[in-house]
């Protein structure tokens, strides 16, 4: 007997098909609903197939009403099977086409049905059928990754430790920074005032170091960054730029209160070029310019004694995502105007190329020395960081890691020398220079513990500056008196311990113990570095009434050589 064909259920079967085959080379995602989906047709459509197919028990032909009637009986109980498989296949096909919108699909390379079949060779089992290459020829030409963004750096002496940023949006992604510590000196000056530290200010006191507000944004390849800076920081960093006074205006009140302010352009280029100008923190140096970032509070004379901001333009090349090449145009030596005529030049060099390693080396040339255009200065900072332990699920130690820097500068001419020298104070000519160099090195082990939600520090490093160039001039009346000319000499040591608490990505709560000890008087005394009662000169009245207009003849600051400070510490940041 000829079979009655069953048109209804082939179209429907070819479909299904035709489905599971675009969803395969569209998104794997979608295969198991496709088997599933033609598995359903299958289901279906076989039992009526055989009811228009099959003969009677022996051997007799139903009447063609019976089988006919049998058909309208199927097709009244399931509607019309064709119709709502066609609909639910558009259904299916605008989801597909949906989520190939949504992102980059990599096209999944099938066999041809010869080689699936097994029958061709092993070889040519592996090769891709005609509509498969043709798949890959129209997948989207690979982006260049993100430069460094494919490890976890969060254990970075110096970097955050956050996964992410909570307020994040496409245009801008805001940030706010709030530093607040207590910090006791062992020395315990009348005036409250701690010297040569640009992390703490005041002693016995509640400070607010450091309140940043402001983000980064970006529309299209423009890009910028704004961030204001308030508290004892935004008063104490900029102490040292003399060029604040030179000319028009006072350059301290312009640039105080911000932290950072540039914008620029980002280039689509190997992966990644970006120009930038404006004010920026500083390159040189292994320690953050944000507490939260930072390993250790207190910072080694290593870190303390180069730039925390540089004002002038940065190129940042990204050859490749493990490597970073900046170069600088600046004004000065953490100086917001120019010191002389010509401008200052640096560049850093920054390489990954294992998540558990960072080599960092930067340098600077300028003449920075006020009055002197024939003084160069030359300086060079290197780090390496090693993590050499990572469970960051153990609940004892889960991670390691250590941090060392080299630091060592020069400058050379109208007076002095590097690393050579026969000149004394008040004695350096071209003919007998005075030595005017650094070498300085610190190193820091940290440890974490609890899944990386507690930290033990233990560090400190060493300085020595036979002039002095460097150092942090003292406030108070300590800073007419401390002499920083060629040819003074100063040496020192450090050594700091802290633990931290880590509860969420955004707090730090941290307790260190810091202690400084250098070769001459530094550091404030009992007696402190402002006045008699610590309170400083002009519109302060006196025991008996009187307003006091200076400092009493014959007054001098109280220095000493070494500090010991204990420093509790909350970092927040959002």
């Amino acid at each position: 007997m000829k079979r009655m064909p069953n048109h209804g259920s082939r179209a429907v079967a070819t479909l299904a098909w035709n489905l599971a085959i675009k969803t395969v080379k569209t998104d794997t995602r979608t295969l198991g609903l496709s088997l599933f989906f033609a598995m359903t047709v299958g289901m279906t459509f076989v039992p009526q197939a055989a009811l228009a197919q099959s003969q009677p028990v022996g051997g007799q032909v139903a009447p063609a009403g019976a089988l006919g009637t049998t058909q309208v009986g199927l097709a009244q109980a399931m509607g019309d099977p064709v119709q709502r498989l066609e609909q639910r296949l558009r259904e299916l096909e605008q989801e597909v086409k949906e989520l190939r919108n949504q992102r980059s699909v990599t096209p999944v390379l099938i066999p041809n049905a010869a080689a699936a079949q097994g029958s061709t060779p092993n070889a040519a089992a592996s090769a891709p059928s005609a509509s498969s290459a043709e798949a890959v020829n129209s997948a989207p030409a690979e982006v260049a990754s993100e430069p460094f963004a494919w490890g976890d750096f969060t254990w970075v002496n110096g970097s955050s430790r956050q996964t992410s940023r909570l307020l994040a949006t496409k245009y801008f992604t805001p940030q706010i920074d709030i530093d607040a510590n207590y910090t006791y000196s062992l020395n315990r000056p009348i005036d409250n005032t701690i010297v040569g530290s640009t992390a703490t200010a005041r002693h016995n006191e509640l400070s607010l170091a450091f309140l940043g507000i402001g983000g980064d944004a970006q529309i299209g390849n423009a890009r910028g960054r704004l961030f204001l800076q308030f508290g004892t920081r935004s008063t104490i960093v900029p102490h040292n730029d003399v060029t604040a006074l030179r000319g028009q205006g006072d350059l301290n009140a312009v640039y105080r209160y911000l932290s950072e302010a540039y914008v620029g352009y980002h280039f689509n280029k190997l992966h990644g070029i970006n120009l930038d100008v404006g004010l920026f923190c500083s390159y040189v140096g292994l320690f953050s310019y944000t507490e939260f970032d930072n390993w250790g509070y207190q910072a080694s004379f290593t870190s303390d004694n180069t730039p925390w901001f540089f004002n002038g333009a940065r190129l940042q090349i990204f050859p490749t995502d493990r490597f970073k090449v900046e170069l600088w145009l600046i004004n000065g030596w953490q100086s917001y105007g120019k010191f002389n005529q010509l401008p200052g030049f640096g560049y850093q060099l920054h390489y990954s190329p294992r998540e558990w390693v960072k080599l960092v080396s930067s340098g600077y040339v300028g003449t920075d020395t006020q009055g002197s255009g024939g003084r160069v200065r030359f300086h060079s900072d290197n780090s390496v960081l090693l993590r050499y332990f990572n469970r960051p699920d153990a609940r004892g130690l889960s991670r390691a890691a250590l941090s060392t820097t080299l630091d060592f500068g020069f400058e050379e001419g109208d007076g002095v020398a590097a690393f050579r020298g026969t000149g004394t104070l008040g004695n350096c000519t071209p003919q007998t220079p005075c030595e005017q160099d650094f070498l300085s090195a610190m190193a820091y082990s940290m440890l974490w513990f609890w899944k990386n939600q507690l930290g033990v520090m233990v560090g400190g490093g060493f300085m020595r500056n036979p002039g002095r160039y460097l150092v942090l001039i003292p406030t108070g009346v300590a800073a007419t008196t401390f002499d920083t000319r060629p040819g003074t000499q100063f040496f020192g040591w450090d050594v700091s311990a802290n633990a931290s608490w880590f509860p969420t990505e955004n707090i730090t709560f941290r307790l260190e113990v810091s202690h400084h000890d250098v070769s001459v008087p530094y550091y404030a005394g009992p007696g402190g570095v402002t006045g008699p009662d610590g309170y400083k000169c002009g519109g302060v009245y006196d025991p008996d009434g009187t307003i006091r207009t200076c400092v009493p003849p014959g007054w001098t600051p109280d220095l000493v050589n070494a500090e010991t400070k204990v420093i509790l510490a909350t970092m927040f940041r959002l």
